[in-house]
């Protein structure tokens, strides 16, 4: 699936059922690309956290976009690629960094800050739980750091969260 415009969040679910966020997707991202794996069995739920259009490519179609578009096939191996290396920094990042430090990581990210593309300032629309459950904390904490981040200029939080780059301070400084 490809995302057009909106968001969408994968989770997993353990068997006590605790839910745990993964990753949240935005507009030009792929995800559910472990069928072309041959996965059978879905061990991730997709669930749109803002209004989402999706382009669902069926995987015979995929494959014949991967073999025979170039430029497709350059951009969805560098997807891929940049989401493995993404995965592997999620790892050290919740067993290294605080909470605080995770959670302007995660904010960062959102906003797409260092990617090719400008950054978008304004996030849509996300609930403290589901910040929680992306740094592996509690809403309380999410809420204590939200506040701070606001008190230094680091983010404006009305409802729609703005990202100002000096949060990039919180992530940089040990």
């Amino acid at each position: 699936m490809y995302i057009r415009k909106g968001g969408v969040k994968l989770i997993v679910i353990n068997g006590a059922g605790r839910e745990a966020v993964v990753t949240i997707f935005s507009p030009g991202d792929f995800f559910g690309e472990e069928c072309m794996a041959g996965e059978t069995i879905r061990m991730r739920t997709a669930t749109a956290i803002t209004p989402t259009t999706l382009l669902v490519i069926e995987k015979a179609e995929m494959l014949r976009l991967l073999h025979e578009e170039r430029e497709f096939s350059d951009r969805f191996i560098a997807h891929i690629l940049a989401r493995g290396l993404r995965a592997g920094e999620d790892l050290v990042d919740q067993h290294f960094n605080t909470s605080e430090k995770r959670l302007a990581r995660t904010l960062l990210l959102l906003a797409r800050y260092g990617q090719e593309d400008q950054p978008q300032r304004v996030l849509p629309k996300l609930s403290q739980e589901v910040l929680a459950e992306m740094i592996g904390t509690t809403r309380s904490r999410v809420n204590y750091f939200m506040n701070k981040f606001r008190r230094r200029g680091y983010i404006k939080y009305d409802g729609e969260i703005r990202i100002d780059r000096s949060l990039l301070s919180v992530v940089m400084n040990d």
